[in-house]
């Protein structure tokens, strides 16, 4: 997958590494009072500035002779990209060490679109999963910098995460997203929570302006198709959360007999400590005593569920709570564990009618409860990763329901690449708008040099730049009507890229070329900067 490129895309990286200015240290003056043992640290800005200029120029020459010979990589169109790992591919003590804070989602997206080879990114980082979805000026060069970077922010060496990370390009890439908007890449089939994770993507990156025009529009058709999934198909029917799925195991675990009069302890009372209360309640179990750093949240989910007792416990309780609880569920974003083997050594057995074993259910990433609890006699252990045993029942049912969404999602995908590839269109219009004006000029500027400057008035030389506008308009009128579509009917666009294709070939516009010239223009310059 991390196949070699072209010599000619190395001309291309070697822009980028040339681009690269070198500083110089700034020192501080010394005042003339100070004693001439100390140490004096002379400052040449000159020395910077001939440095600044001499990357400058280095830049533009590597430029020019991208220009030059890298024709072969700018014929490769920009892709749309998804890498990552899920519950699917990489177990748990990977996904916690690359997990992403939704307050860093903007930080990260900066930092990738800061790559050489990235123009637009966004991060989605779940208890069940870590993807950055891209748009990459180069496919090899864009994923071997992508997962440079999930490397150096996990500290997990890049050989080793390529045995667990999944790379998907253009269509397969946007289906990827649309199925995962959907439920049908989720751990339970269906779950809403991921939705509201995807729609959290867009929000965020509206707040820091950092999301580009592609996914952008791909994460907002996304949820546009797992919209239509869950109200045109039964999938949101039984467990279709990971909270669901987490209070059905507990309750698989325990006697059947005591299933419900167990004693119930949450720590962490956020969106997924919530579900986990409803979950419960909806299951017949009649109190839970929830510990959380403040009470204000607490409060608000028990004005909220009425048929069910809830106890308020401060977290400097956490463990006195524990000790007096036969399932313990954590759903905190501590970054480290709260429950370790000595911490569970020192709790009370809890009784024969609750099976005599501690049920830690942790559905926390990172995790909340060390593994090594299980190894103490009377306690188990279960994460998001154990959860596999509760939504394996009615498979079929399940098979059934994702092969209806696949029709929609078919459908939503067309549409998004539909809109995508009627984008092509745009930069051509604006070549030959370009092309068409420069030989406007030319030859207004020929014909008044012929006149004579002082034959013409301002009025007469006003209407006849007015005349030249004019004719040009005319003549580009019917060209360009038939290189603008909204992509919504599949034979016009079919048509009007074939316009576009057979203009490029007419004028010589090289369109393509002058498009990836600009971007990485825009890429030097800001690296510059």
């Amino acid at each position: 997958m991390m196949a070699s490129t072209t010599s000619s895309a190395a001309v291309a990286g070697a822009l980028f590494s040339a681009s690269k200015p070198r500083g110089s240290a700034a020192c501080p003056r010394v005042p003339a009072g100070r004693r001439r043992a100390s140490c004096v640290v002379r400052c040449d800005a000159g020395v910077e500035v001939q440095a600044q200029a001499a990357a400058k120029a280095a830049s533009i020459a590597a430029l020019e002779q991208f220009k030059i010979s890298a024709d072969r990589y700018m014929k490769e169109r920009s892709s749309i990209a998804v890498i990552g790992l899920s519950i699917h591919t990489a177990p748990v003590e990977m996904r916690e060490k690359l997990a992403v804070a939704e307050e860093l989602w903007p930080r990260a997206v900066s930092e990738l679109t800061n790559l050489n080879h990235i123009e637009e990114a966004a991060v989605l980082s779940t208890c069940n999963r870590m993807e950055i979805y891209v748009v990459a000026l180069s496919w090899n060069r864009g994923m071997r910098e992508v997962v440079d970077w999930m490397s150096m922010k996990s500290g997990i060496p890049a050989s080793e995460l390529r045995e667990h990370l999944f790379m998907l390009r253009d269509s397969d890439a946007t289906r990827h997203l649309f199925e995962v908007s959907a439920g049908l890449d989720s751990l339970v089939l269906g779950e809403g929570q991921i939705l509201a994770q995807v729609k959290q993507v867009v929000r965020s990156g509206q707040n820091s302006g950092g999301l580009g025009k592609n996914i952008d529009r791909m994460f907002k058709d996304a949820i546009t198709a797992g919209k239509r999934v869950r109200c045109e198909t039964n999938i949101s029917s039984g467990a279709v959360s990971v909270s669901s799925a987490a209070v059905e195991l507990a309750l698989m675990k325990l006697p059947r007999s005591d299933c419900l009069s167990a004693r119930m302890l949450l720590i962490g009372a956020g969106k997924m400590g919530k579900l986990v209360i409803k979950h419960l309640m909806a299951k017949g179990c009649k109190k839970v005593v929830v510990v959380n750093r403040s009470v204000e949240r607490v409060d608000a989910i028990r004005e909220e569920m009425n048929d069910i007792e809830i106890v308020y416990r401060p977290l400097t309780e956490m463990y006195e709570a524990a000790a007096d609880a036969d399932v313990v569920f954590t759903s905190t974003s501590s970054e480290s564990p709260l429950f370790m083997k000595e911490h569970a050594q020192v709790l009370p057995p809890v009784s024969d009618a609750a099976g005599g074993v501690r049920l830690f259910v942790d559905i926390s990433v990172p995790r909340n409860v060390s593994a090594c609890v299980s190894d103490v006699g009377h306690a188990r252990v279960y994460n998001v990763d154990d959860l596999k045993e509760v939504v394996e029942e009615n498979k079929q049912d399940r098979l059934r329901k994702a092969m209806e969404a696949q029709t929609i999602i078919s459908e939503e995908l067309k549409r998004f690449e539909a809109w995508r590839d009627s984008l092509e269109t745009v930069p051509t219009i604006k070549s030959l708008r370009s092309y068409a004006d420069r030989i406007r000029a030319s030859e207004l500027d020929k014909c008044l040099q012929k006149i004579g400057e002082d034959a013409l008035t301002k009025k007469m030389k006003k209407s006849i730049e007015q005349l030249s506008t004019g004719i040009v308009n005319k003549l580009l009128h019917g060209p360009l009507q038939h290189l603008r579509c909204d992509g919504t009917d599949s034979h016009t666009l079919g048509e009007t890229l074939e316009n576009m294709r057979a203009l490029n070939r007419m004028f010589s516009l090289d369109t393509e070329k002058a498009i990836m010239e600009q971007k990485i223009k825009s890429k030097v310059e800001k690296t510059q900067n």
